[in-house]
C-alpha cells in the first residue's frame, strides 16, 4: 500500500552550470587573463633573447643596407637609399656573376653528390651487419672541425698529394685541383659533399627502416629483381627523406663559408668566391658594411625563395604519397 502521507520525492536533473562568479571570487575572463600574463612571463626570457640577437641585428642590418658606414662610429652612418643594391647588380659588378652563380652551383653540386652518395651508401649499410659501426664511421666528418677537414683535403689536392699520387699510379698526369679556375670549385664541392654525406646517411637509413618488409617479400614472390625493387619500392617510399635531405643540404650549400675560406680563400681569382665569403670581404677587408648588408639581404631572398619552393614541392609530394 502506498503511503499517501509520504512526501513526494522528485529527481532533480542537473542543468548547465551558470557562468557566474567563480568560487575564488574571480570571473572566468579575469582568470584567463591572469593565466595569459603568467604564460608570457615564462616566455619573456626567450622573447628577450630573440629580440636582442635576432630582431635588433636584423633591423640594424636593414638600416646598413641602405646606408654607407665604415664600421666604427655610429654617427658616421650615411643614408644612401638603394644605392648599395644598385651597385651589386650594376654593369661590371662581380656579385651576380660569378659570385652568386658560384653560390648556386656550389649548392647544386653539393646536393647532387651528397644525395647520390648517401642513397647508395645507406642502401648498402641496410644490407650489412654491424650497421651502427658503419653509420658511425660515415658520420665522423660531421663531428670533425671544418678547419681540419679543409686542411687535410687541401694537402691531398696538392701536386704531390694523395689524389695526384693515385692519378700518377694510374698513368695520368697531375691536376692542379685548387690552382686551376676550371677545377677549383668542383674540387671544393667534392669535399663539402663528402663532409655532409654522414648526416644524410643517418636520415636515409631511418627512412629505409620505416619501409615495411612485406613490400619486399611481395616483390620477391613476384620475381622482381634488385634494380626493380629499388626503383619501384625503395625510392618512392624513401621520397620524404630524400626531399628533407635535399632541402637541408641545399640551404647549407647556399650559406657555405668556412670550408671555402680554409681551402681557397675564394681563389684563384673569383673562381670559388661565394656570397657569404664576399659579405665577409666587403665588411671586414674593405670596410664597406653597407654593401655587405645589401648582399646579405639578397642572399636572404634567394634562400627564402628556394626554401618556399622546396617546401611547396615537399607538401605536394606528401599529399600525393
Amino acid at each position: 500500500m502506498v503511503n499517501a502521507l509520504a512526501p513526494e520525492t522528485t529527481e532533480r536533473v542537473p542543468g548547465p552550470r551558470s557562468a557566474g562568479p567563480a568560487v575564488d571570487g574571480r570571473s572566468p575572463t579575469r582568470r584567463r587573463r591572469r593565466q595569459a600574463v603568467v604564460a608570457y612571463l615564462f616566455l619573456a626570457p626567450t622573447l628577450l633573447f630573440f629580440a636582442v640577437f635576432l630582431i635588433l641585428p636584423l633591423g640594424f642590418a636593414l638600416l646598413l643596407s641602405t646606408s654607407r658606414w665604415a664600421g666604427f662610429d655610429l654617427g658616421d652612418i650615411d643614408p644612401v637609399g638603394l644605392d648599395n643594391f644598385t651597385r651589386l647588380f650594376a654593369d661590371g659588378s662581380t656579385f651576380l656573376t660569378p659570385i652568386l652563380t658560384n653560390t648556386l652551383l656550389f649548392a647544386l653540386g653539393t646536393v647532387a653528390l651528397a644525395l647520390a652518395g648517401s642513397v647508395v651508401v645507406a642502401t648498402c649499410i641496410d644490407n650489412l651487419r654491424f650497421q651502427g659501426l658503419w653509420r658511425t664511421l660515415y658520420f665522423l666528418p660531421i663531428v670533425t672541425t671544418v678547419v681540419a677537414v679543409g686542411n687535410v683535403w687541401k694537402y691531398m689536392y696538392e701536386p704531390g698529394g694523395l689524389v695526384n699520387g693515385v692519378l700518377n699510379a694510374l698513368g695520368l698526369d697531375s691536376v692542379a685541383f685548387l690552382q686551376d679556375p676550371d677545377t677549383a670549385l668542383p674540387s671544393v664541392v667534392v669535399v663539402q659533399a663528402w663532409a655532409s654525406v654522414g648526416s644524410a646517411i643517418l636520415i636515409l637509413t631511418a627512412g629505409l627502416k620505416s619501409i615495411p618488409e612485406s613490400y619486399y617479400e611481395a616483390a620477391a614472390l613476384d620475381g622482381a629483381g634488385p634494380v626493380t625493387v629499388f626503383r619501384k619500392i625503395t625510392l618512392p617510399l624513401l621520397r620524404p627523406s630524400l626531399l628533407f635531405v635535399c632541402i637541408t643540404q641545399f640551404l647549407t650549400g647556399l650559406q657555405s663559408f668556412a670550408l671555402i675560406i680554409v681551402m681557397t680563400k675564394g681563389g684563384p681569382g673569383d673562381a670559388t668566391n661565394v656570397a657569404a665569403l664576399e659579405m665577409y670581404r666587403q665588411a671586414f677587408s674593405y670596410g664597406d658594411w653597407g654593401t655587405a648588408s645589401a648582399a646579405a639581404f639578397v642572399l636572404f631572398v634567394v634562400v627564402l625563395v628556394v626554401t618556399l619552393a622546396q617546401l611547396w614541392i615537399f607538401r605536394r609530394k606528401g599529399e600525393d604519397a
